[in-house]
């Protein structure tokens, strides 16, 4: 059975891309959670009632013995199960003036994003590499590509997510795995619910945030057989303010 695991997924963004995973690929869905296994059972929940299936795996993407370990049992229970589509959406925001920042809000932020993607790739790419198929999509950001001000660390955790998207990508590519990146500009979500909306929609020429299906949408598409040609590439998803 195919599979396609979505890091942090118990909610916002990775929630909706979950769901359309499961709805569009009929894929087994392994939802990943840090510490809010409540939000992730649900995720599952609607998963299941729309006809999919899926569980709940619970680790901290930036602590390597956890994502290893919990990794490496699932497949020794699974061996008949394969990943074959990796969605590393996991990602924290810490925002603050460079010049205040604490070495904390830089680490973590970091951590989460880059090195949980290091983590979570370099335990499942093995298996991707030997079968010889995979789909990898990287959830940047706008701030990975322009930068933002306030957001130094989340804009440097992004852009290296950015950077080993299309030096990873040729490494694989042979062995017929795409490694894309999507950057998504202001989406409507838990992440955007404190940030000045009427403000910030005035410097989107769609003069509006996108939807977290809007996203999801693009993940489905660079997950199919359709996107099989697409790699090493970072798609900007963000009503026009970075184009």
């Amino acid at each position: 059975m195919n599979c396609a695991l979505v890091t942090g997924s118990s909610r916002g963004l990775g929630k909706v891309i979950a769901l359309q995973l499961a709805k569009d690929h009929s894929l087994h869905i392994l939802i990943n959670y840090s510490s809010n296994k409540e939000a992730a059972e649900d995720t599952l929940n609607q998963i299941k009632e729309a006809g999919g299936s899926g569980e709940v795996l619970q680790f901290n993407v930036q602590d390597k013995v956890s994502v290893d370990k919990v990794l490496d049992q699932w497949k020794t229970d699974n061996p008949d199960n394969f990943i074959s589509v990796l969605v590393n959406n996991a990602g924290i925001t810490k925002d603050g003036l460079f010049v205040f920042m604490e070495e904390k809000d830089w680490d973590d932020v970091v951590n989460v994003s880059s090195k949980g993607m290091f983590n979570v790739t370099r335990n499942l790419i093995i298996q991707m590499v030997r079968k010889r198929t995979g789909r990898i999509i990287n959830v940047a950001s706008l701030s990975g590509l322009k930068g933002v001000p306030g957001q130094t660390n989340y804009s440097a955790a992004k852009g290296a997510m950015i950077a080993a998207t299309k030096a990873l990508a040729q490494e694989v590519a042979k062995r017929k795995i795409t490694v894309n990146a999507i950057a998504p500009g202001f989406i409507e979500s838990d992440m955007t619910d404190d940030l000045p909306v009427d403000q910030l929609k005035q410097l989107i020429p769609m003069n509006r945030f996108g939807r977290a299906e809007e996203v999801a949408h693009l993940v489905s598409f660079l997950a199919s057989e359709k996107s099989s040609y697409i790699t090493g590439e970072v798609i900007n998803i963000n009503g026009g303010i970075y184009s």
